[in-house]
Protein backbone atom coordinates (compact mmCIF):
# COMPACT_ATOMS: atom_id res chain seq x y z
CA UNK A 1 0.00 0.00 0.00
CA UNK A 2 1.06 3.63 -0.93
CA UNK A 3 2.91 5.31 2.47
CA UNK A 4 2.27 8.92 1.22
CA UNK A 5 0.61 11.07 3.63
CA UNK A 6 -2.54 12.86 1.91
CA UNK A 7 -5.52 14.86 2.95
CA UNK A 8 -9.26 14.05 3.02
CA UNK A 9 -12.45 15.18 3.69
CA UNK A 10 -14.69 12.33 5.58
CA UNK A 11 -18.55 12.55 5.24
CA UNK A 12 -19.85 10.57 8.28
CA UNK A 13 -24.23 10.41 8.81
CA UNK A 14 -24.43 9.27 12.25
CA UNK A 15 -27.88 9.34 14.74
CA UNK A 16 -28.32 12.83 15.76
CA UNK A 17 -27.93 11.88 19.32
CA UNK A 18 -26.51 13.81 21.93
CA UNK A 19 -22.74 12.64 22.86
CA UNK A 20 -22.12 11.14 19.36
CA UNK A 21 -20.05 13.83 18.19
CA UNK A 22 -18.19 13.48 21.09
CA UNK A 23 -17.45 9.50 20.78
CA UNK A 24 -16.36 10.04 17.13
CA UNK A 25 -14.28 12.37 18.40
CA UNK A 26 -12.92 10.03 21.03
CA UNK A 27 -12.49 7.19 18.51
CA UNK A 28 -10.68 9.21 16.35
CA UNK A 29 -8.04 10.36 18.91
CA UNK A 30 -8.17 6.67 20.90
CA UNK A 31 -6.80 5.47 17.22
CA UNK A 32 -4.15 8.31 16.47
CA UNK A 33 -6.03 9.63 13.53
CA UNK A 34 -5.75 13.68 13.81
CA UNK A 35 -8.52 15.88 13.04
CA UNK A 36 -7.88 18.86 11.24
CA UNK A 37 -11.00 20.23 11.00
CA UNK A 38 -14.56 19.29 12.58
CA UNK A 39 -17.90 20.38 11.57
CA UNK A 40 -20.98 18.52 12.75
CA UNK A 41 -25.14 19.73 11.53
CA UNK A 42 -28.06 18.32 11.12
CA UNK A 43 -29.65 17.22 8.27
CA UNK A 44 -33.15 17.43 6.22
CA UNK A 45 -33.47 14.88 8.71
CA UNK A 46 -33.83 15.53 11.89
CA UNK A 47 -33.07 12.12 12.93
CA UNK A 48 -29.78 12.44 11.56
CA UNK A 49 -26.56 14.18 11.65
CA UNK A 50 -23.91 15.43 8.93
CA UNK A 51 -20.46 15.16 10.30
CA UNK A 52 -17.53 16.35 8.04
CA UNK A 53 -14.16 15.43 8.99
CA UNK A 54 -10.44 16.56 7.35
CA UNK A 55 -7.56 14.65 8.21
CA UNK A 56 -4.57 13.56 6.64
CA UNK A 57 -3.01 10.01 6.37
CA UNK A 58 -1.93 7.29 3.97
CA UNK A 59 -4.23 4.39 2.22
CA UNK A 60 -3.67 1.79 5.14
CA UNK A 61 -4.49 4.55 8.19
CA UNK A 62 -7.42 5.99 5.55
CA UNK A 63 -8.97 1.83 5.30
CA UNK A 64 -8.80 1.77 9.32
CA UNK A 65 -10.01 4.94 10.05
CA UNK A 66 -13.34 4.36 7.58
CA UNK A 67 -13.43 0.65 9.16
CA UNK A 68 -13.39 1.68 12.58
CA UNK A 69 -15.65 4.64 11.84
CA UNK A 70 -18.36 2.03 10.01
CA UNK A 71 -18.51 -0.16 12.97
CA UNK A 72 -19.67 2.21 15.15
CA UNK A 73 -23.65 1.50 16.08
CA UNK A 74 -24.48 5.67 15.67
CA UNK A 75 -22.52 5.71 12.09
CA UNK A 76 -25.15 5.16 8.99
CA UNK A 77 -22.59 5.76 6.51
CA UNK A 78 -19.06 6.98 6.25
CA UNK A 79 -17.32 8.02 2.59
CA UNK A 80 -14.17 9.48 1.05
CA UNK A 81 -16.03 12.56 -0.56
CA UNK A 82 -14.75 13.26 -4.16
CA UNK A 83 -12.59 16.20 -5.11
CA UNK A 84 -15.25 17.46 -7.10
CA UNK A 85 -17.49 17.67 -4.21
CA UNK A 86 -18.39 21.55 -3.21
CA UNK A 87 -16.42 22.29 0.12
CA UNK A 88 -16.66 26.04 1.70
CA UNK A 89 -15.47 27.55 5.26
CA UNK A 90 -16.40 30.26 6.92
CA UNK A 91 -14.33 32.85 8.43
CA UNK A 92 -15.22 35.77 10.96
CA UNK A 93 -12.13 37.66 11.15
CA UNK A 94 -12.13 41.25 13.65
CA UNK A 95 -9.27 43.36 12.84
CA UNK A 96 -8.44 46.82 13.60
CA UNK A 97 -9.20 49.53 11.23
CA UNK A 98 -8.80 53.25 11.83
CA UNK A 99 -10.15 55.73 8.88
CA UNK A 100 -6.82 55.36 6.92
CA UNK A 101 -6.75 51.76 6.68
CA UNK A 102 -10.52 51.23 6.45
CA UNK A 103 -10.51 51.66 2.58
CA UNK A 104 -7.04 49.17 1.58
CA UNK A 105 -8.83 46.68 3.49
CA UNK A 106 -12.32 47.09 2.26
CA UNK A 107 -10.82 46.79 -1.19
CA UNK A 108 -9.44 43.45 -0.16
CA UNK A 109 -12.54 42.23 1.08
CA UNK A 110 -14.56 43.19 -2.18
CA UNK A 111 -11.69 41.16 -3.83
CA UNK A 112 -12.26 38.03 -2.14
CA UNK A 113 -15.86 38.73 -2.14
CA UNK A 114 -16.31 39.00 1.46
CA UNK A 115 -18.51 41.10 3.44
CA UNK A 116 -17.92 43.63 6.47
CA UNK A 117 -20.87 42.90 8.92
CA UNK A 118 -19.57 45.14 11.33
CA UNK A 119 -17.58 48.55 12.01
CA UNK A 120 -16.38 50.39 14.73
CA UNK A 121 -14.69 53.59 15.10
CA UNK A 122 -11.31 51.18 15.80
CA UNK A 123 -11.98 47.24 14.00
CA UNK A 124 -14.36 46.06 11.77
CA UNK A 125 -15.47 42.46 11.40
CA UNK A 126 -15.42 40.55 8.12
CA UNK A 127 -17.31 36.99 6.91
CA UNK A 128 -15.85 35.34 3.51
CA UNK A 129 -16.89 31.72 2.47
CA UNK A 130 -15.06 29.93 0.46
CA UNK A 131 -12.74 27.42 0.15
CA UNK A 132 -9.77 26.34 2.92
CA UNK A 133 -7.11 27.34 0.10
CA UNK A 134 -9.40 30.98 -0.51
CA UNK A 135 -9.26 31.63 3.54
CA UNK A 136 -5.83 31.11 3.90
CA UNK A 137 -5.10 33.32 0.44
CA UNK A 138 -7.23 35.87 2.60
CA UNK A 139 -6.04 35.82 5.95
CA UNK A 140 -2.35 36.41 4.09
CA UNK A 141 -3.72 39.42 2.60
CA UNK A 142 -4.74 40.35 6.20
CA UNK A 143 -1.70 39.78 7.50
CA UNK A 144 -0.08 42.76 7.45
CA UNK A 145 -2.96 44.04 9.75
CA UNK A 146 -3.43 43.89 13.21
CA UNK A 147 -5.95 41.23 13.48
CA UNK A 148 -7.90 40.91 16.50
CA UNK A 149 -9.76 38.03 16.56
CA UNK A 150 -9.77 34.94 13.93
CA UNK A 151 -12.69 32.31 13.77
CA UNK A 152 -12.88 29.87 11.33
CA UNK A 153 -15.34 26.81 10.90
CA UNK A 154 -13.80 24.56 9.58
CA UNK A 155 -14.42 22.37 6.08
CA UNK A 156 -18.01 21.31 5.25
CA UNK A 157 -18.69 19.47 2.22
CA UNK A 158 -21.63 18.36 -0.21
CA UNK A 159 -21.39 16.03 -3.10
CA UNK A 160 -22.39 16.93 -6.32
CA UNK A 161 -24.90 16.23 -8.93
CA UNK A 162 -27.41 12.83 -7.44
CA UNK A 163 -24.96 11.45 -5.69
CA UNK A 164 -26.06 10.75 -2.04
CA UNK A 165 -29.82 11.39 -3.25
CA UNK A 166 -32.09 8.51 -2.11
CA UNK A 167 -35.40 7.38 -2.92
CA UNK A 168 -37.76 7.85 0.11
CA UNK A 169 -39.81 5.28 -1.12
CA UNK A 170 -36.99 2.84 0.04
CA UNK A 171 -36.93 2.92 3.02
Amino acid sequence: MDKTERSEIISILVVNEPGVTARLGSLFARRGFNIDSFTASPTNDPKLTRITIATTGDDRKFDQMLTQTAKQEFVKTVDIMSAKSIYRELLLLKVKADKKDRSQIKEIVEIYRGRIVDLSRKSMIIELTGSSEKIDGFMDMMSCYDLIDVCRTGVTGINRGDAGISDSSEE
